[in-house]
């Protein structure tokens, strides 16, 4: 009876963190509750609610780690990660708008483009410093955060790495994208164009701060790749494979 009880609660457990597969027929969800019944019925032993909630958190902590890094981290800090992505490809700042577009029609829109491909090499980078970031805030996880993260909007997981990681994140990349800005002599290509620029007739003066924004937007980048991670691993565990999650929901 206890044991019918335990499964009953992981069964109900599994279907509210995972409502958008739970009636499809052959899920992995599906999967997964077979195995902790067979678990429960083949052996002697009981397993008790806690340890087989222990092992779901753990199971999706693991997938979380992969996905981070794999499709996040090493993706983004391959050389071209960010600057041949349209979807995170880093501009020049607004503030400098203006002048792109009087250099560009000057023709000297190389200049613009150099300094462009500079910022986005910057936050490549810069990127694999969220690796470690992320590995805390992994860890860091308690079991309601990771039930949230199923329960919750589909951008839960992204809120919550933002709202631990976001400080110490700055703070690591900064450093690392001035030195880089100033060694592929982004500063000198920036300098070069302001000068060209100021040598137009009736243009507005036009500064930027060029490591605030190659931080800010590769900020960005990394958490839109990390939402559409979180997303895919709430959905399906098994786009990432370890041995634990084989065994807990039921993917190869």
């Amino acid at each position: 009876m206890k044991n019918c009880l335990i499964i009953v609660g992981v069964a109900l457990t599994l279907f509210v963190w995972f409502p958008y597969q739970a009636c499809a027929e052959g899920s992995w969800l599906d999967k997964g509750v077979d195995i902790f019944k067979n678990m429960s019925e083949g052996s002697k032993e009981e397993i008790s609610k806690e340890s087989s909630y222990a092992e779901i958190g753990i199971a999706f902590k693991q997938a979380l780690r992969i996905g981070s890094e794999n499709n996040v981290v090493n993706k983004l800090g391959a050389t071209d990660g960010f600057n041949a992505d349209p979807s995170v490809h880093i501009p020049l700042p607004e503030k400098l708008n203006t002048v792109k577009t009087m250099l560009s029609k000057a023709g000297m829109s190389q200049l613009t483009d150099d300094l462009e491909l500079k910022l986005n090499r910057a936050a490549e980078a810069a990127a694999p410093k969220a690796k470690g970031l992320f590995v805390q805030a992994i860890n860091d996880m308690t079991f309601e955060d990771i039930k949230k993260i199923y329960k919750g909007p589909e951008n839960f997981a992204t809120k919550y790495f933002q709202g631990r990681m976001s400080p110490e994140l700055k703070k690591e990349m900064q450093p690392i994208v001035e030195n880089f800005l100033s060694q592929v002599g982004a500063v000198k290509s920036y300098d070069k164009v302001i000068g060209q620029y100021q040598t137009l007739p009736f243009v507005p003066d036009a500064k930027a701060d060029l490591t605030e924004h190659v931080v800010q937007k590769g900020m960005e980048g990394i958490f839109h790749y990390l939402a559409k991670e979180g997303a895919s691993i709430r959905k399906d565990p098994a786009t990432q494979s370890t041995a634990l999650l084989e065994k807990v929901f039921g993917v190869k």
